[in-house]
């Protein structure tokens, strides 16, 4: 096969004129095009050379000159050209020691570069040589892999997961992004060899697990990870939601599955990757929680709020932002609470005290609420579907006559120390408190002028007399 037709940027053909070494344009920009992705941002270039070298070589003749970024650790160098990242790199052999995540690393061919790579997939090179330009290099039948959709490795693969164990996590991100198999034979090399991805840095793994979140239908990697014993290292609180329990004739749903397939649901309406995050863990707690009660059957008291407290120990293990923690939380707290709201008898109150928690991620919880609705009765689950937009419609009319959400006191603590003529104490916090409460209940509405009189007859019940009436 000839892959001129990738390879017609001109900076391929200046590589083609200006080396005389082996060259070869190699892994995911090559796999994209025989596969018909969208995907030219990120191009590889492995020489049996100096890559370093190579990269200063090429962009010296070109105009504007990029920058060249040099990583002498590594031997590679990086230019960014019309908006490709071009990585260049010489062809090495690597091995590793028993306990090591570094590859003692040395000069090789490009036979031995591709030996190396992960999977056969992203062996593939096209060359970059005069005499046969185009060219497609394929040792390990990648292409027969690609037309039939199997991730493999190109060696034996607990030899390849050894090596590199972050490698079990690619096979299964792969299988996920592109909705591939994997062989066999590789996926029992993950399952013998997954305990070693203990080795592997915490950030490397999140960043494979939130590209796996991200794709179309997360529970496929989810599943996989699963199967291969891998979860129980990554996130054993999601694995052991797993299992249904029965007692008296009464069984549970299987939650780990729930889960998954609320995942898959909030994928269809969101790219939010943190969304996906609170989907994903929003039914943390219940493992913790989990309780039979005679006469009453299964119980997950208080899940979204325990398992809103797990959220800060899962982030804070894979060093994950602090601000998306807290939203996380936030979500995973407030996740049943729309639904006795369902209910024709909810109050207005319920709905202000709702809009008030939620704030600006009002919407983003409504749609937790509507992907975790997973019953398989089509009539029920409309109906489900139907009721939660009528909640939202009420909390629409209320907001829009009570401007509750992003809820500012309209009483400053400044105005209260005025007006009773007091130092800073807990009065203070106990007026305002109150205002609160009294809006939300319905009790004042929310504007200043009631809640300033509120103020001073709430101030009479704490002993508190006013200095002067005047506003």
């Amino acid at each position: 096969m000839n892959g001129k037709e990738a390879i017609q940027h001109p900076i391929f053909k200046l590589i083609a004129e200006n080396t005389t070494n082996q060259t070869f344009v190699i892994g995911g920009f090559v796999r994209d095009f025989l596969l018909k992705r969208d995907n030219k941002k990120d191009v590889d270039i492995v020489t049996e050379g100096n890559g370093m070298e190579l990269a200063e070589k090429i962009s010296s003749l070109m105009k504007p000159k990029p920058k060249v970024n040099f990583f002498k650790r590594f031997g590679t160098a990086h230019f960014r050209f019309q908006d490709i990242d071009f990585e260049f790199v010489g062809a090495r052999k690597e091995s590793y020691s028993e306990n090591s995540r570094k590859p003692d690393v040395e000069s090789g061919s490009i036979e031995d570069d591709q030996k190396r790579r992960d999977f056969t997939i992203n062996a593939l090179a096209f060359s970059l040589n005069k005499k046969n330009f185009g060219e497609l290099v394929d040792p390990f039948n990648g292409l027969a892999d690609l037309d039939n959709k199997i991730i493999k490795t190109p060696l034996n693969p607990e030899i390849t997961f050894s090596d590199d164990p972050l490698r079990m996590l690619r096979a299964i991100r792969f299988a996920c992004q592109l909705d591939f198999k994997i062989d066999e034979n590789t996926l029992n090399g993950i399952i013998n060899s997954s305990e070693r991805i203990k080795i592997i840095s915490v950030e490397r793994i999140s960043d494979e697990i939130n590209k796996i979140l991200l794709c179309e239908k997360p529970s496929i990697g989810f599943l996989l990870l699963e199967k291969c014993g891998l979860l129980q290292y990554i996130l054993p609180e999601l694995n052991a939601l797993k299992g249904i329990e029965e007692q008296e004739g009464q069984t549970h749903k299987d939650n780990f599955y729930h889960t998954l397939e609320v995942v898959d649901n909030i994928s269809v309406t969101t790219d939010n990757l943190w969304l996906r995050w609170a989907a994903l863990l929003h039914d943390i707690g219940k493992a913790k929680t989990k309780k039979f009660i005679d006469g009453i059957g299964w119980s997950f008291h208080s899940h979204e709020f325990i398992g809103s407290k797990m959220v800060k120990k899962i982030f804070t293990r894979l060093k994950f932002p602090i601000e998306k923690c807290h939203y996380v939380e936030k979500i995973v707290k407030l996740s049943s609470r729309p639904i006795p709201l369902i209910d024709n008898e909810a109050t207005d109150s319920a709905l202000r005290r709702l809009l008030f928690d939620a704030g600006d991620d009002l919407e983003n919880l409504f749609l937790l609420c509507k992907a975790d609705i997973t019953t398989k009765n089509k009539q029920r689950q409309e109906n489900y579907i139907k009721n939660f937009i009528l909640v939202e419609e009420k909390i629409k009319k209320v907001e829009e006559k009570d401007k509750i959400r992003n809820f500012q006191p309209p009483i400053s603590g400044e105005l209260i120390m005025k007006t009773f003529n007091i130092h800073p104490s807990k009065e203070i916090g106990i007026i305002k408190e109150s205002i609160k409460e009294a809006i939300l209940e319905g009790e004042i509405e929310n504007n200043y002028e009631k809640a300033y009189f509120f103020m001073l007859e709430f101030g009479k019940s704490l002993n508190l007399k006013p200095k002067n009436i005047s506003k």
